[in-house]
């Protein structure tokens, strides 16, 4: 299936790793011009040869933290000075620690909300220019199922990412008009490095070993199993086409089963 996005220009952010590097890798191998981005530099080169020697598409390693506000300025910038625009945006950024209510005080939900709400709020602010003077852009924001389905020991993350569905559907609305689509993707548990680091938490907590985690887990999700990065990149690889103009406001939920509401 051609999803026509050859040589149109995604920005991918926190794509090192996991779920972004997922979704970078699939967006070079449908022909866009990638730029990738990250905090830690050698892991985000070795990324970004990793996906241009697989593909061999264009391919822009920047390094950039996207709790900075003028980090990603620049970022766009440089981005719009190498390839002439941005066509695609899709927001990532790690999630916060892992706790309850009593782990926590203000400056920690300060910083959860600076890290996954605040830093997809300024990636759309600073892309939305540049869409809407070619009418067409399609922007992705990473949440979680936590957004719809508040996770216990995932306080932190149960509050930032709520709030970033909000923003995505009243932006939806309001650049609809230009072309542009604004859509969130609410993965479940996904075998990265991300839940890798949950299930070492919990089994340093004395709740269990890291096999109970995941039994726990898969216990919970219909599929039986967990997800794999590539499936998610598969559903934003398709929110990000020509074809899903139409689609906008939604929040997909790819987990598996694992959100028991209907809606």
């Amino acid at each position: 299936m051609d999803l026509g996005i050859k040589n149109k220009v995604a920005l991918v952010a926190a794509s090192s790793r996991g779920l972004g590097k997922a979704i970078a890798f699939k967006l070079s191998r449908e022909g866009a011009k990638v730029v990738i981005c990250a905090r830690n530099k050698e892991r985000l080169f070795k990324t970004g040869e990793e996906i241009a020697a697989e593909t061999g598409g264009v391919l822009k390693a920047i390094v950039a933290d996207v709790r900075e506000k003028k980090q990603v300025s620049e970022m766009v910038e440089q981005t719009v000075k190498e390839l002439g625009t941005i066509d695609i945006l899709v927001s990532n950024a790690g999630g916060p620690p892992s706790g309850m209510a009593d782990d926590f005080g203000l400056n920690d939900y300060t910083d959860a909300l600076e890290l996954n709400l605040l830093s997809t709020v300024n990636l759309c602010y600073e892309v939305i220019p540049y869409m809407k003077k070619k009418k067409w852009g399609r922007i992705i924001n990473l949440t979680s199922v936590a957004a719809k389905q508040p996770i216990d020991s995932l306080i932190l993350s149960n509050t930032a990412r709520a709030g970033v569905l909000g923003f995505s559907k009243s932006l939806s609305n309001q650049v609809a008009a230009y072309g542009i689509t604004v859509n969130s993707i609410c993965p479940g548990y996904t075998k990265t490095e991300r839940v890798e680091e949950l299930a070492k938490s919990f089994e340093e907590s004395g709740k269990g070993t890291v096999k109970d985690f995941y039994n726990n887990i898969q216990k919970n999700i219909p599929a039986g199993r967990l997800g794999t990065p590539e499936e998610i990149a598969q559903a934003a690889a398709f929110l990000a086409s020509e074809g899903a103009g139409y689609i906008t406001g939604v929040a997909l939920q790819v987990d598996g089963g694992y959100i028991k509401s209907s809606f």
